[in-house]
């Protein structure tokens, strides 16, 4: 029997499957746990199901002599250190594929909505009244059918996203660290460099992994560089963006308007961006379906059955942790 600890409100058949294997599983009611509360938890914990907000490090290694497995509820693994965790021969685990198609959804679906103007007309309305049919309304968009979108990082969910832009007949660029001949062939797609990407671009939606490359891969220099027409939509992470940087270009109208459903220093949101209309904002939401959050929950649960039993999950991420190690 191992000591399993989970940092979040979880759905009760995947939990109750660790408890099947004869598990002593330790969860909360809580939405997120407290630093502290976190430390604590994990000092007899043989294995960790956590999230993207829970920071994995050295302290938490140090108050966890008996860890063999950290499961991330998501695909990034940027909130835990992964060399520290390979050093002492702790296995990572992530929820990868299953998330890909609902993330691509939202960034299209904050995609039209910047383009559209959805949510500042909505407010608009609700605040005060439907004025009546006029032909130059105060909520004028831009066209998403037959315009270029550009995808920064072509891996699942960018090449997701880029699929989606065939029933919109949109021209699609990407830029990754490799050729995608799949994607290319699927959709036309054609690889470009970043300032390409930038320049030509209608629709730029990032959606690549943060490290130390990426890590405000968008500052000023490439923001000034997009369209003053275009739309930015961020669903990989926060810190890819330089945050005042952006709020600086979106006050001078270049790009036009930005969708993030990421921030730099999440929980917070940085302030300029709040009063911005020309600003969709969404507290990371990517995946958060019902269905895919079930899955996300039972591939955790897989990853951590694997480990514990001394078999090698498929969503393994730190794959030089021998088994034996664990």
């Amino acid at each position: 029997m191992a000591h399993v600890f989970v940092t979040t409100q979880a759905f009760p058949d995947a939990i109750r499957r660790l408890t099947e294997h004869g598990h002593d599983v330790h969860t909360t009611e809580k939405a997120l746990m407290p630093r502290e509360e976190l430390l604590n938890g994990v000092e007899q914990a043989e294995a960790l199901v956590c999230l993207l907000a829970d920071r994995v490090d050295e302290e938490l290694f140090d108050r966890a002599p008996h860890l063999r497995v950290v499961a991330n509820l998501g695909v990034g693994v940027d909130n835990i250190d992964v060399g520290v965790a390979t050093q002492r021969g702790i296995a990572v685990t992530n929820t990868p594929d299953v998330l890909t198609e609902t993330t691509a959804d939202l960034g299209w679906a904050l995609l039209m909505a910047a383009a559209r103007r959805i949510v500042e007309a909505d407010v608009h309305l609700r605040e005060h009244g439907f004025p009546g049919w006029t032909f130059i309304p105060p909520h004028l968009g831009v066209d998403v059918f037959g315009a270029t979108l550009g995808v920064v990082g072509a891996g699942r969910i960018g090449s997701a996203v880029a699929r989606r832009a065939v029933g919109f007949s949109m021209p699609v660029l990407y830029c990754a660290r490799t050729d995608k001949p799949e994607l290319e062939r699927a959709v036309g797609a054609r690889r470009a460099s970043l300032d390409q990407i930038l320049t030509e671009s209608d629709f730029v939606v990032l959606c690549v992994p943060l490290t130390e490359d990426t890590h405000h891969l968008i500052g000023r220099r490439e923001l000034a560089r997009m369209k003053d027409t275009a739309v930015l939509v961020n669903i990989a992470r926060g810190p890819v963006v330089d945050e005042e940087a952006l709020v600086e270009a979106l006050r001078a109208g270049r790009p036009r308007t930005a969708a993030l459903d990421v921030f730099e220093r999440e929980p917070e949101v940085h302030p300029g961006l709040l009063p911005m209309r020309n600003v969709v904002v969404t507290p990371h939401i990517g995946s958060a379906t019902e269905a895919t959050r079930k899955k996300m929950a039972h591939l955790a649960v897989d990853g951590v059955l694997a480990i514990l039993s001394g078999r090698q999950p498929a969503n393994l991420v730190n794959r030089e942790v021998p088994l034996g190690g664990v």
